[in-house]
């Protein structure tokens, strides 16, 4: 009799096993049902996010048994509420977020992790990282940390710096403006004389610079903290007839900012990968959906783009 119930016992731990190991490996009910990604952007106005959005999209198409939807918050964090409330209607597998402000992100955790579907942040983190199950971006500071130090020594560590910074509160504009302030307080003949943000946006760049020069401060150095508002900086500084008086930096390494450079007008870039980042996100949206372990932070390392290399960059773009 022992015999018997010592068997029964052996089998049931075995069939609870197998469960447990069945339920870590798949979330899902239905392994052939096709995986719902619902893919919420922050800003397709925004250059550099939609040069990632349209890479993900190129390589979507290469993906089988996967259905993507995408759509634009349009910098409204009550509207990019209101899309992942949507997306949690329609019951998809996985959220991937492109946050328009991090400070605001808890209402959306809360929501999707009652509803139980996973969140793979992207390009801007969530105010809580235990709140994603995965986060991709590039190395942000580092990429802030390259572009000052190639400004600094091309100014041979002397001169006055002006910031043109990102979205006030995401995380671009937090760890770029934090890596360039750093690299300016190791140089003695080094100091930042103003620093205000221009949104990721050309106009509100040059409008800006605009107002810098014509209220007559002194600026040797430009570190805008992505290409847009380089670009916008450039313009400004062109029309006032400073080109050669006033070094400018960017981060992404958009075409439009390669143009610059190769031109002789931006000083340098950083290329963030944009082609691994997107590849990235739904690679490791899609392993979350399977019930898959996946890394907690995802970064993608940055490289400095001057005119020395800028050509190699430029058919990068060219060969997509």
């Amino acid at each position: 009799m022992k015999r018997i119930l010592t068997m029964i016992l052996a089998s049931i731990m075995i069939m609870y096993l197998f469960a447990g190991c069945t339920d870590r490996t798949n979330h899902r009910t239905d392994i052939n049902k096709k995986i719902k990604i619902g893919v919420c952007v922050s800003n397709l106005n925004d250059k550099f996010m939609s040069y990632l959005i349209k890479e993900m999209k190129d390589y979507a198409q290469s993906l089988n048994n996967v259905e993507i939807e995408y759509v634009d918050a349009k910098i409204d964090s009550n509207t990019q509420l209101s899309q992942v409330e949507n997306f949690i209607s329609e019951k998809v597998d996985v959220l991937a977020v492109n946050p328009v402000d991090s400070n605001s992100t808890k209402v959306i955790s809360d929501k999707a992790n009652a509803a139980g579907i996973p969140i793979v942040s992207f390009n801007n983190n969530f105010e809580d990282s235990s709140d994603v199950i995965c986060s991709v971006d590039s190395d942000l500071k580092q990429s802030g940390l390259l572009e000052m130090e190639n400004l600094a020594k091309k100014v041979n560590y002397k001169g006055n710096v002006a910031i043109i910074m990102g979205t006030m509160g995401q995380q671009g504009q937090r760890l770029r403006t934090q890596a360039i302030r750093e690299v300016v307080s190791k140089y003695p003949d080094m100091k930042i004389v103003a620093e205000q943000t221009a949104g990721w946006n050309r106009a509100k760049g040059m409008a800006l610079m605009e107002g810098w020069i014509e209220s007559g401060k002194d600026i040797d150095v430009v570190a805008c903290e992505d290409d847009e508002m380089a670009i916008g900086a450039l313009e400004a500084i062109e029309q006032s007839g400073k080109l050669d008086k006033i070094t400018v930096g960017g981060i992404d390494a958009t075409p439009d900012g390669l143009y610059y450079l190769k031109n002789g007008k931006l000083s340098v870039t950083v290329f963030p990968n944009v082609s691994d980042q997107s590849k990235a996100v739904l690679d490791n949206a899609i392993k979350v959906a399977n019930g898959e372990k996946v890394e907690k932070d995802v970064s993608f390392p940055n490289e400095l783009i001057t005119l020395e290399n800028v050509d190699q960059y430029i058919a990068k773009w060219q060969n997509k």
